[in-house]
């Protein structure tokens, strides 16, 4: 017999109504929905209504606990960083070593950044995000890091005048757009292309102000951008007009130069609609 909440069993029944997840071993647990799919939309209301019912008192104090939870990480983190503008965020591998290209280029880019006047905000982790720290600790600005819990820890790199940690990527997330005037992007896996694709999307459809997104290294970017280019724009998934949101630098004096020539005519603060959107970010 195929447990409950197995593929095998919702194939069989043509409905995944019939294999509900449970807490206490799923795998041996009979109390799952029956009926088929057309009689489903009554009995669904009535069944999740008994449901909460019985489960609604544990349910409810332990999502009323995650919710403060979430709530604090917020407030401190915009306590700490309300006053840090203007800031660039900085996403990269936390698997780069010490020594190799990709570590100099983000030290050496942080460095200069802080010394042109930005607050530099990276993951707080090692790797780039240690070099991106470690740079803008040298500079005359400051180097924070939003540091996040994992599975297997994450240790935080000592270079940050201001340390945050986090629980939860979203309320993360937030942070690194709430504060930024740019994002510089280095060489990075799925985490680094989460946040790449998440400021993209943010400034693609107005949720976050107009800024620049700066990929440093083109030659590692190169395949990325021509997938864009030649098959999702052509698509139609993404207007060609979107991948003009992406510029490409290969050395540090680039990407701070692409941040001023931004901004040249109209200042780093937000404007007053801007500031609306940050607000509902």
């Amino acid at each position: 017999m195929a447990p409950v909440g197995s593929p095998r069993l919702f194939l069989s029944s043509g409905s995944a109504w019939k294999a509900r997840y449970r807490y206490d071993e799923p795998s041996t647990s009979n109390n799952v929905f029956s009926g088929s799919i057309p009689d489903m939309t009554s009995e669904k209301v009535a069944r999740l209504a008994a449901l909460a019912q019985t489960q609604g008192r544990e349910i409810s104090a332990r999502e009323a606990w995650k919710l403060f939870g979430i709530m604090a990480e917020f407030f401190e983190a915009t306590e700490k960083l309300a006053g840090v503008h203007p800031a660039v965020s900085v996403f990269g591998s936390a698997r780069v070593k010490p020594g190799t290209e990709y570590y100099r280029l983000a030290e050496e880019t942080a460095r200069l950044l802080s010394d042109a006047g930005f607050a530099v905000i990276s993951g707080g982790g090692p790797g780039l995000m240690e070099a991106t720290n470690k740079g803008a600790h040298e500079g005359a600005g400051l180097a924070i890091g939003l540091n996040i819990d994992l599975p297997r820890e994450q240790p935080s790199s000592r270079y940050q005048h201001i340390s945050l940690r986090f629980k939860h990527f979203f309320a993360r997330k937030v942070m690194f757009a709430k504060y930024a005037t740019a994002f510089v992007v280095f060489p990075g896996g799925y985490g680094t292309l989460d946040e790449l694709f998440e400021a993209l999307t943010l400034v693609q459809t107005g949720k976050t102000r107009q800024m620049p997104i700066i990929l440093v290294h083109e030659p590692f970017w190169r395949g990325m951008l021509g997938w864009l280019r030649e098959r999702v724009a052509e698509e139609g998934m993404i207007d060609g007009s979107d991948i003009v949101l992406v510029q490409v630098c290969n050395e540090p004096q680039e990407v701070v130069g692409k941040i001023f020539d931004f901004y040249a005519k109209r200042g780093f603060q937000p404007l007053p609609a801007e500031r609306e959107v940050l607000l509902n970010l």
